[in-house]
């Protein structure tokens, strides 16, 4: 029979408080960096960022205590005592404030009413054939975005690449601007699950892998004959969580 403990309320804070990147890295875990999180390399489903953790496998998460318990097993009391001295102090670097927010759920930017620049753009500037990227819009994969700034006196317009999981559920957006003049921005949309960033599956066993988007339409535009047999994955950005997944659902395909 474990003994009880009994925790203050504030003893219970100070340990949810821990960053949970100072204590898996003092612990001697191998974190991988994911855009403003860090990913577990032992268990790449799992993220962290503060003192917040969140398991895209399961769609669940929280804070450092029950990090604890549920990575390591621990009890309660021994998740706490775990994260605490014997005075009850933290003895782990604390989250900043600004980590500690609410996970923010994943929404793709509005739709714009047609896909005028968008067409103009990839075919014109990327020299991406139509017919390909028809494919991708008809799936709700591609579509132009209509975004105001923060105050309300501009529109801008991006290319969203939207990328689905198994039962067709957008998990992943990214943004590219579409404007020939000035700096290009490219960038993620927050909360996106990187392991289905843009893609396409085939039946075949053959897996192409693309940093960009834009890389893996040119690509296809380039060898387009019979391309809807193979795999093609784009990472958007470094990570290599999405071609996991491509492989996995790839060999559930053709097993």
């Amino acid at each position: 029979m474990s003994t009880y403990i009994h925790f203050t309320d504030e003893q219970k804070q100070r340990a949810n408080s821990v960053d949970l990147v100072d204590f898996l890295e003092r612990q001697g875990e191998k974190l991988l960096r994911s855009g403003r999180e860090k990913r577990l390399a032992n268990d790449r489903s799992i993220t962290v960022r503060g003192n917040r953790w969140y398991d895209h496998e399961i769609r669940e998460g929280g804070l450092a205590i029950d990090f604890l318990q549920n990575f390591y097993g621990l009890s309660f009391p021994e998740a706490v005592t775990r994260l605490l001295d014997e005075q009850g102090e933290v003895i782990y670097k604390t989250a900043d404030i600004k980590e500690q927010e609410e996970r923010k759920p994943f929404i793709l930017p509005p739709r714009h009413s047609d896909m005028r620049r968008v067409f103009a753009y990839l075919i014109k500037e990327r020299c991406i054939d139509r017919d390909i990227i028809s494919f991708f819009v008809r799936n709700k994969m591609l579509y132009e975005s209509c975004e105001p700034s923060k105050d309300k006196a501009k529109e801008y317009h991006n290319a969203v690449f939207v990328g689905i999981d198994e039962n067709g559920t957008p998990r992943h957006g990214h943004k590219q601007g579409i404007y020939t003049k000035g700096k290009k921005f490219k960038g993620n949309i927050e909360s996106s699950d990187p392991r289905y960033s843009f893609h396409y599956i085939g039946k075949r066993n053959k897996l192409y892998v693309f940093e960009a988007p834009i890389d893996m339409l040119s690509f296809i535009t380039m060898y387009q004959i019979d391309w809807k047999h193979d795999s093609y994955v784009s990472l958007c950005g470094v990570s290599e969580q999405a071609m996991l997944k491509i492989i996995e659902l790839t060999l559930v395909l053709i097993m």
